[in-house]
């Protein structure tokens, strides 16, 4: 049995101790506000609780070449639940995954299949390639294939262009989200410009990868649609580097990726004061490392969201969105501890005192207790 003898944050409230409850129990690998009756060997946890974090586009099996063996993507997982990630949005894999789903020491996986992407317009190894006459059926393929999320490739470079360019029409992009919301499933797109952005909301997608182009007008529309985005901030902190590679062949394209990059927090700023759904991301896998969470919260934060918002999209909120419980009575102990309160400085996440799945503590340790 855990006691959490701390602070237990139920949500970003107001940033004052008032919104916190006074302790927690675990036994069982449930979470309870009492004590449970008879004698248990007690370890004693102390310090601020939150839920286990979400990362809510991260990419568990993939590589930089495409597919890896399970024990790298095993070891993927375990970095981001060591880090305090413990519920993954999986937003895309040629791995089928499923397995990691009835690990009980990895974190809780929700798959998207496996990308759609034009053929030849993007990274070799990652997607299903297709042209637009089959779009539809690869959306139903994979919606079938994933756990209610399905994910579309909406831009990329065209190298005839040399440019960013949209992938699809608007209408293969509304037929695309009929067919995803017909098998039940929302329906997300990788997007970086702004000309795909505008289509892509247009065709009624429940939510959008990067959307670094974010304008007022979009804005606009994803809050009055609750349409989520996931802006990935660390993974648009590579931009420049990608721009230097493309210079030389692609000098359009390199210019618009730095412009890009030099409005990424004033877009997230725009889209948080709107009141768009945003939620913590991190691109992890392909070329990005694992169990880096918390340099997007920290991202989310200075981008205007402030500490408590930017934690609540990694949280809370993030959970809600898709469908797990935080600690509410009853609930699996997926948690950490930490030592000081998040929701005024974001960077305590990058260090855990505790960090429990499942009821179980997987990295760091409390102190035995005789009960």
């Amino acid at each position: 049995m855990l006691h959490l003898t701390g602070r237990v944050l139920h949500g970003p409230g107001t940033g004052s101790d008032e919104d916190a409850v006074q302790g927690l129990w675990v036994l069982d690998g449930r979470v309870s506000t009492s004590p449970p009756a008879g004698d248990h060997d007690v370890t004693a946890l102390e310090g601020w609780v939150v839920p286990g974090l979400v990362d809510a586009h991260c990419h568990i099996g993939l590589g930089a070449g495409g597919e890896v063996d399970r024990a790298t993507a095993e070891e993927q997982a375990r970095t981001d639940r060591d880090a305090g990630t413990l519920l993954v949005r999986d937003a895309g894999s040629p791995a089928d995954t499923r397995w990691v789903q009835q690990r009980e020491d990895l974190p809780r996986l929700v798959r998207a299949g496996r990308h759609v992407a034009r053929t030849r317009r993007y990274l070799r190894g990652f997607a299903e390639e297709v042209e637009p006459p089959q779009l539809v059926d690869e959306v139903r393929r994979q919606a079938r294939r994933g756990d209610g999320w399905v994910k579309v490739v909406g831009d990329w470079i065209d190298r005839e262009a040399g440019d960013l360019a949209p992938c699809w029409s608007r209408e293969d992009l509304a037929a695309a989200a009929a067919a995803a919301h017909a098998e039940g499933a929302r329906i997300t797109a990788h997007v970086f410009g702004a000309e795909a952005l505008a289509d892509v909301l247009a065709a009624g997608f429940d939510g959008v990868e990067h959307a670094t182009a974010m304008g007022p007008d979009d804005v606009t529309l994803m809050a009055e649609r609750g349409t989520a985005v996931v802006p990935t901030l660390v993974n648009i902190g590579t931009f420049p580097d990608i721009a230097a590679r493309g210079e030389g062949k692609f000098p359009r394209y390199a210019a618009h990726m730095r412009r890009l990059h030099a409005r990424r927090r004033e877009a997230v700023a725009l889209a948080h004061e709107a009141g768009v759904p945003l939620f913590a991301g991190t691109d992890a896998g392909g070329t990005l490392p694992h169990g880096i969470l918390a340099d997007e919260v920290a991202e989310m934060a200075a981008a205007g969201l402030g500490p408590a918002a930017a934690l609540d999209a990694a949280c809370w909120s993030a959970r809600r969105w898709l469908g797990h419980p935080a600690l509410e009575e009853g609930a699996s102990a997926d948690l950490l501890v930490l030592p000081e309160d998040p929701r005024r400085d974001v960077a305590v996440l990058a260090a855990p005192s505790a960090v429990v799945l499942r009821g179980r503590q997987v990295a760091r340790a409390g102190r035995r207790l005789a009960h």
